[in-house]
């Protein structure tokens, strides 16, 4: 779907707030985002830019379920399929990105969002980036880029991924950083997959989409989003990146990272600009619930009878996990934490609960550890290995930390002792208030 007709039907909801006042890019589109958060808002004259902005879309799960149709429970499974069942999308020459192209590079004309007053610089948050490798094909991942020039960009590459590899291989990488997604791409680029798989495909198997030939690269793009940032990062030329407010709402250090030059925008004629603010509830959530998929299958594959997966807003939406599970033997428990942290090598602490846990209320998680959980039976402890670079606490360099999980489900041999909260008479209150 465009991004714009997805605007126009929160709209017609109510559920979007519009800004009429003349705003600028330069933290006060930040600074109101913030202020409204999760409350989508559309700002409609940017001070900077001929293009509007909007920002708050999909902050948390109702959001991207309500896109979708689809209830809060039925997200894991639907990405699951996704992930298991892509296929390939339709193939268009006329797309929507591509309705203006501009032949000058000029990124200054953009409403490229400074965030906050620590950033080194204006930042792309949002974009879903293309790269391909001869080997293993295309693939689609998040990279921030903060600009530096009129035609040129610093990204940040984070080892590992697939991106990083494709770039060691071959020095340079086409791209194309595209601006202005719905969910269906946006969690698609954020899956963890096998090397060669096109997320593209995931993309269409969550709601069909077209894609398109980029203009001076050799790569397919989303047809439907807003601006398509075309051109190359190479591996030697380097420049100072951040700093930038990471996941964790810490700010991350200065690096030297491969430079981006553009070589061609295209846009649709009203593109609207999507912004994200890092380090908060939209970014936590896109980055962290497409891993969940993954934890849900590592567990069941494990024999488990696993009900739902939750990485939580509070251990950054990255380095906290709660496993909903129904326990059919005494060491479920256990074992669904060693197929959780397989699932999901970047979690810190991982927490299993029962099925009567509600694992989306910090209260019933708190209560179930509290009444449930002995530490020399029920906590895992497992050897120093590398976590999370977004972790501040980790040793640098290295990631190396120590990780830790809590089974903090009933035993099932109890001995006579109640693990039930006590249910009090449900009542009509309207029999006993009022006249």
């Amino acid at each position: 779907m465009i991004l714009e007709e997805y605007i126009k039907i929160l709209q017609k909801k109510g559920d979007i707030t519009t800004i009429n006042k003349k705003i600028s890019k330069n933290f006060e589109i930040a600074g109101v985002l913030k202020s409204l958060e999760p409350t989508p808002a559309l700002f409609n004259h940017v001070k900077e830019s001929q293009f509007r902005v909007v920002g708050n879309l999909f902050c948390n799960k109702k959001q991207i379920a309500d896109y979708f149709g689809i209830t809060t429970e039925e997200i894991i499974p639907t990405l699951t399929k996704a992930i298991e069942e892509h296929s390939e999308p339709e193939i268009v020459s006329n797309a929507a990105c591509q309705e203006v192209v501009e032949e000058k590079v000029d990124l200054d004309l953009l409403p490229i969002l400074l965030h906050n007053e620590i950033d080194g610089g204006p930042y792309i948050s949002s974009g879903v980036v293309v790269s391909a490798d001869p080997e293993f094909g295309q693939n689609l991942d998040f990279h921030r880029a903060m600009q530096i020039s009129k035609n040129k960009m610093v990204t940040r590459v984070v080892s590992g991924r697939d991106f990083h590899k494709f770039l060691q291989r071959n020095g340079e990488v086409d791209v194309a950083f595209c601006i202005g997604n719905t969910p269906e791409v946006l969690i698609a680029a954020a899956t963890s997959v096998e090397t060669g798989v096109d997320e593209l495909e995931i993309s269409q198997a969550l709601k069909p989409i077209k894609v398109t030939k980029a203009k001076t690269v050799d790569l397919k793009i989303p047809a439907d989003c807003e601006f398509v940032l075309e051109g190359r990062v190479t591996l030697d030329e380097r420049h100072d990146e951040g700093p930038f407010i990471d996941l964790t709402e810490t700010v991350d250090v200065i690096r030297q990272e491969p430079v981006f030059e553009v070589k061609r925008i295209t846009h649709r004629k009203t593109a609207i600009w999507q912004g994200l603010l890092p380090g908060r509830s939209e970014h936590k959530i896109l980055m962290g619930m497409p891993r969940e998929p993954t934890i849900f299958k590592k567990v069941k594959d494990r024999g488990i009878d696993v009900l739902d997966v939750y990485i939580t807003p509070g251990g950054t939406s990255w380095l906290h996990v709660a496993v909903k599970i129904r326990k059919k033997n005494e060491d479920d428990g256990l074992q669904t934490l060693e197929a959780a942290f397989a699932g999901h090598k970047s979690a810190k602490h991982i927490w299993v609960y029962d099925e009567d846990i509600d694992i989306y209320s910090d209260e019933e998680r708190e209560w179930a550890m509290a009444t449930r959980f002995q530490a020399d039976e029920d906590l895992l402890i497992k050897d120093r290995e590398p976590g999370s670079s977004l972790d501040p606490s980790a040793e640098v360099g290295t990631k190396l930390t120590t990780k830790c999980g809590f089974d903090c489900t009933k035993t099932l041999d109890t001995k006579g002792k109640s693990f039930d909260k006590a249910k009090f008479p449900e009542v009509d209150l309207k029999k006993f208030l009022g006249e």
